[in-house]
């Protein structure tokens, strides 16, 4: 249910400013988006998977705490991002 080593490569090659960057704000919130994505297929199957929730839940607030933070740095690299990655309309 973890992103693979070749698709968070990918992830950090696309998102990221070089290829080692892994720390960068775009890269963490396309990674958390990528786990966020999986589980809510998870969810499909398995309704009463509680334990898997509470870490959805967290990891959600976790994506929108770092995407406040990008939106108050950088109001451009925030809106790029949030279209690369269709999260909001």
């Amino acid at each position: 249910m973890s992103l693979t080593k070749e698709r968070k490569q990918e992830l950090i090659k696309q998102f990221g400013a070089s290829e080692g960057d892994t720390g960068s704000t775009e890269v963490q919130i396309a990674l958390l988006t990528e786990r966020i994505n999986q589980l809510t297929e998870h969810f499909q199957t398995h309704k009463k998977d509680f334990a898997c929730r509470r870490g959805l839940l967290r990891m959600v607030g976790q994506r929108r705490s770092l995407l406040t933070y990008l939106r108050n740095q950088n109001l451009e690299r925030y809106r790029k991002l949030i279209g690369e990655l269709g999260l909001r309309k």
